[in-house]
């Protein structure tokens, strides 16, 4: 009798109407609610614990990444349904809480724009795959090398290894140069001058000894002759490296080996120098003091 009592006891309570804002709720309703929200909340973090580890096999810093943001966006995805769900429980019906909550949303997107720009641009992102981690960019004429990928923004490190937070919006709707999109071969320049007293013909073939002594890649470097300077023959040597983050020591080997092929072939890299030329008279009374 005393378990039987309890139960109705436990029944009355659990149906008991609550009236709030001119709806009638019960805490059966409310508990079940607070249940459906608490265990979507533990299935979003087991499938978004399992996704990772599944879709990070491995162990590619690149795969890895994508899968975390994938995972991310598959937890707001479940939450955004338990939620739903358990508004549906407690009886209010979505259509009608989003038409009062209109005007709160209208001016809540307004102060969210940026937020919500960043996150569609990561789904892009992520999506497209034209940025991964590893990745080397050059972003507003920083060369920058991708870490890490969020829903919200990306963390890249520069060549002074200094960390920087790129929103995702940047790398979707500003110009980026991706030096890896599908390769990594980069071309690499160096400007060098020669007097005009040289043997163009010969400074070209040393040139071309100079680049070969240092280019890594398949292809050929390049000598051109880029212009007639004020003081020098300009040549452009450019060669091609393998690895476009190594660029400012691969221009200082090929600036160095250029120095030393010059100077070993006794050729004159040119530097501004100025004529003065004297009338007589001028010449005259300087040889008299």
């Amino acid at each position: 009798m005393e378990l039987d009592s309890l139960w109705e006891a436990l029944l009355t309570f659990l149906n008991y109407p609550l009236k709030l804002g001119g709806r009638e709720f019960t805490p059966m309703h409310i508990g079940s609610a607070l249940l459906t929200v608490l265990l979507t909340f533990l299935l979003a973090k087991f499938i978004e614990g399992r996704v990772t580890r599944t879709l990070a096999r491995g162990g590619d810093p690149q795969r890895e990444s994508s899968a975390r943001a994938t995972a991310r966006l598959l937890y707001y995805a479940l939450l955004i349904i338990g939620i739903a769900t358990s508004i549906q429980v407690l009886g209010i019906q979505l259509s009608a809480l989003f038409a009062a909550g209109a005007i709160f949303a209208v001016g809540l997107g307004f102060g969210l724009q940026n937020l919500v720009q960043n996150f569609v641009s990561g789904v892009l992102l992520l999506g497209e795959r034209v940025i991964k981690p590893g990745d080397i960019l050059e972003v507003d004429g920083e060369m920058v090398r991708v870490e890490k990928m969020g829903l919200r923004s990306t963390v890249a490190r520069t060549l002074d290894e200094d960390q920087v937070i790129l929103p995702n919006e940047q790398l979707v709707q500003s110009k980026v140069k991706n030096y890896t999109l599908s390769d990594t071969v980069y071309r690499l320049r160096v400007k060098v001058g020669v007097a005009y007293s040289s043997d163009l013909v010969y400074v070209f073939e040393i040139l071309q000894k100079a680049a070969k002594s240092v280019s890594s890649g398949k292809r050929e470097p390049r000598i051109l002759l880029d212009g007639f300077g004020a003081s020098s023959i300009d040549f452009e040597v450019s060669i091609w490296i393998k690895d476009p983050w190594n660029r400012r020591q691969k221009a200082s080997d090929l600036a160095f080996a250029i120095w030393k092929h010059f100077k070993e072939a006794g050729i004159e890299i040119a530097f501004p120098q100025l004529d003065i030329h004297l009338d007589e008279e001028v010449l005259e009374a300087l040889q008299r003091q």
